[in-house]
């Protein structure tokens, strides 16, 4: 197992591996995340938390180039990086460059100061250090980096919301997701985002509801109660099932089907991200929360996939939520690639709520057979 840190733009994120099946948290506190994906329960596992400071030290000053222009193309099992150098008869001895699995700084000697090419911690995807080749060609540094994942196609060098979005999308393969949450208009505005930046369509619970019913969601509760609402939203998740390359913001509190353990056979025929508010002020206290809320189970949303715990809320962060629940998505589905395929075939046998473990055709049917024998 591994614990590194990375950059997300101008947010920290935490990431830590695990041998199972990997659901993500995120902490969300404006402006900075903190992202730890780990084993799904009930298989969890949690090792030792270690976080790695990398260091480098340099005699020679150096100055930043505020934009990088580049060149970027994937080939098969590895990536090709060119760079404007902008000076002539640049030496080998001038340019220093930095790989490592999840980072890449390229810095060239000018005038006696380091000039940064490119500084990132946060490349797209894995690779493999030791194998990167450089050279120089007319007046751009060409790097070519070795891809840990040969059959991961880079949408870009790194990790930007466009590149997320465009490789997400791939991996995804039409799978919808499906965004839970206490907060309703939390809920609505990161789906939004989400649908949008995936090429995916919006669809909000709450709107359906209340178009159907031709009240709004409070009336209809303080008249009929929570629990006539949960039903109803029920059916209409049961309908989205089928539904392809959706992103479907659901009802948050009591009212909200996502919130009761037992309404989840629909849910999870996508994906599903938890939206959490939090009273935790660091990643520490977030993490001990979300194992607590997980390994407890009482809440519903302890089934969700990625978990993202927002220390704050604001609603001009929502594009930034919704890039860090990417984030989590891409290195879940990155664990197990089968998982668009076993959400797809679990919609064709019924959703039958036996989701991760599913059953064959008929399975129930022997079951039933099975216990008449066994009560005999």
């Amino acid at each position: 197992m591994r614990f590194d840190t990375f950059m997300f733009d101008s947010v920290n994120l935490y990431r830590y591996f695990s041998s199972n099946l990997a659901s993500s948290v995120v902490f969300f506190s404006p402006p900075s995340f903190i992202f730890t994906p780990f084993s799904s329960i009930p298989r969890l596992a949690f090792g030792n938390f270690k976080k790695i400071n990398r260091i480098l030290c340099s005699s020679i000053p150096f100055v930043s180039t505020g934009t990088t222009h580049y060149e970027f193309s994937d080939v098969s099992s590895e990536v090709e990086l060119r760079l404007e150098l902008r000076k002539e008869g640049v030496s080998p001895k001038e340019i220093f460059i930095d790989a490592n699995e999840n980072s890449l700084v390229i810095k060239v000697q000018n005038s006696g100061y380091l000039r940064t090419l490119l500084d990132t911690n946060r490349l797209y995807g894995m690779i493999k250090p030791s194998e990167t080749i450089w050279y120089i060609d007319d007046d751009q540094l060409v790097v070519n980096l070795k891809k840990q994942d040969p059959e991961l196609q880079w949408a870009d060098i790194m990790k930007l919301w466009e590149s997320l979005t465009a490789g997400v999308a791939q991996l995804l393969r039409g799978t919808s997701i499906y965004l839970v949450g206490k907060s309703t208009e939390i809920n609505h505005k990161t789906a939004r985002e989400l649908a949008v930046g995936l090429g995916y369509t919006p669809l909000n619970t709450k709107e359906i509801l209340e178009s159907y019913s031709k009240e709004i969601i409070n009336s209809w509760v303080a008249s009929q109660g929570c629990d006539v609402v949960a039903e109803a939203e029920t059916a209409i998740l049961e309908s989205l099932s089928s539904h392809a390359q959706v992103v479907v913001s659901t009802l948050g509190r009591k009212h909200g089907a996502a919130e009761r353990p037992n309404k989840w056979q629909h849910l999870f025929a996508g994906f599903t991200i938890w939206l959490s508010q939090s009273e935790a002020t660091d990643e520490e206290s977030a993490k001990e929360e979300t194992r607590r809320h997980l390994q407890d189970g009482l809440q519903g949303y302890s089934n969700a996939e990625v978990v993202v715990k927002l220390g704050g809320w604001d609603a001009n962060y929502s594009k930034a939520v919704a890039q860090a629940s990417l984030s989590a998505i891409k290195h879940l589905i990155l664990s197990d690639k089968n998982l668009p395929g076993k959400k797809s075939l679990y919609i064709r046998l019924g959703c039958r709520g036996d989701w991760p473990d599913i059953k064959p055709l008929g399975w129930d049917y022997f079951l039933c057979i099975e216990m008449v024998y066994s009560n005999d």
